[in-house]
């Protein structure tokens, strides 16, 4: 580009020099003529490469990373992560939704397995992010949402909005230090908005990991144990039903009761089995116990009527029909 600028300027002199009383032959106003020609060439490609520069060096300004996500996300027109599956996004990964109401658009985790369409909210997997974060850190959402194994926590906000657009299911994939995997899942996952708390619904469970959120797992324990209808807590708000803190004492932003039978956002202990004051592990009680914190913590949402086509479904049986 430099090389440009040079013959730019040189083209300039030579205008200038042309311009003059001097150079009024029909050589020199040839010249000026194939000079301007040249000049407005050379203008429109060193625009060209400043535009291209410009784009190079966006993603690497602060605030600006998003700017290197997928083509979509610049006016993005999907709500959640079930369409862009359904418009052809099979890839995991992150992406831009814009769920009803949300003042703009946000950067998701869609994972494209187990059917395709969920939106991941929380990922728990190694300990690197801290989860004892304050109110208004749980409202806006943290931790890392570069890298595609990272941790974090989507935002109540976030969750507010799109689980208000229709009616979610939540999964919750679990795993502990061997190996052992377990999962649950919930109908009709709904948070009210801020001003109720972000207070947490939800409807009815299968899986194989026990329903710690409504406290069914034992007879009479439902009473401090269930989630159910339950505010949000965190160490600087405190809305739980216990007459002290559970979320300073357990170490992590949740829907606390008297204070918990599941708790997905509590202190990381690498090594599973751990002792405290408190229960304050990674905790999801009908599966491996108060003193147990768990390896893996994945939790995410899909719309409950999502339908997977049968022919972007891998595990489906294709047969040609008969003739």
């Amino acid at each position: 580009m430099g090389g440009q600028l040079l013959l730019l300027l040189t083209g300039l002199m030579v205008l200038t020099a042309c311009s003059q009383p001097v150079c009024a032959s029909d050589s020199c106003r040839e010249e000026v003529a194939r000079l301007r020609e040249q000049e407005l060439l050379l203008k429109g490609q060193l625009q060209k490469q400043e535009d291209l520069l410009h784009r190079l060096q966006l993603p690497n300004q602060p605030g600006n990373k998003d700017a290197a996500i997928s083509n979509q996300s610049k006016d993005t027109q999907y709500t959640d992560c079930s369409q862009l599956f359904s418009a052809g996004s099979k890839s995991s990964g992150f992406y831009k939704i814009k769920p009803d109401g949300s003042p703009a658009p946000v950067k998701v985790y869609c994972d494209m397995s187990d059917g395709g369409g969920w939106i991941v909210i929380q990922r728990r997997i190694d300990g690197a992010e801290k989860f004892n974060r304050s109110w208004a850190e749980y409202k806006d959402g943290f931790g890392d949402t570069d890298a595609a194994l990272g941790e974090f926590w989507l935002g109540n906000d976030n969750l507010h909005y799109i689980t208000t657009q229709g009616n979610y299911s939540l999964r919750i994939n679990l795993e502990d230090f061997d190996g052992n995997q377990r999962y649950a899942e919930y109908k009709n996952f709904k948070l009210a908005s801020e001003k109720d708390h972000y207070r947490l619904t939800f409807g009815s469970y299968v899986g194989t990991a026990g329903d710690a959120l409504s406290g069914s797992y034992q007879v009479g324990v439902s009473g401090w144990a269930s989630h159910q209808g339950i505010k949000f807590s965190t160490y600087d708000q405190d809305n739980d039903n216990y007459d002290g803190n559970c979320a300073q004492e357990d170490k992590g932003g949740w829907w606390f009761n008297k204070c918990h039978s599941a708790h997905l956002n509590g202190k990381y202990y690498p090594n599973g089995h751990y002792s405290g004051s408190t229960d304050d592990g990674v905790v999801w009680y009908p599966w491996r116990g108060w003193w147990y914190s768990l390896k893996t913590s994945i939790m995410k949402l899909q719309p409950v009527d999502f339908k997977i086509d049968p022919i972007d479904d891998p595990n489906a049986v294709h047969r040609t029909p008969p003739s």
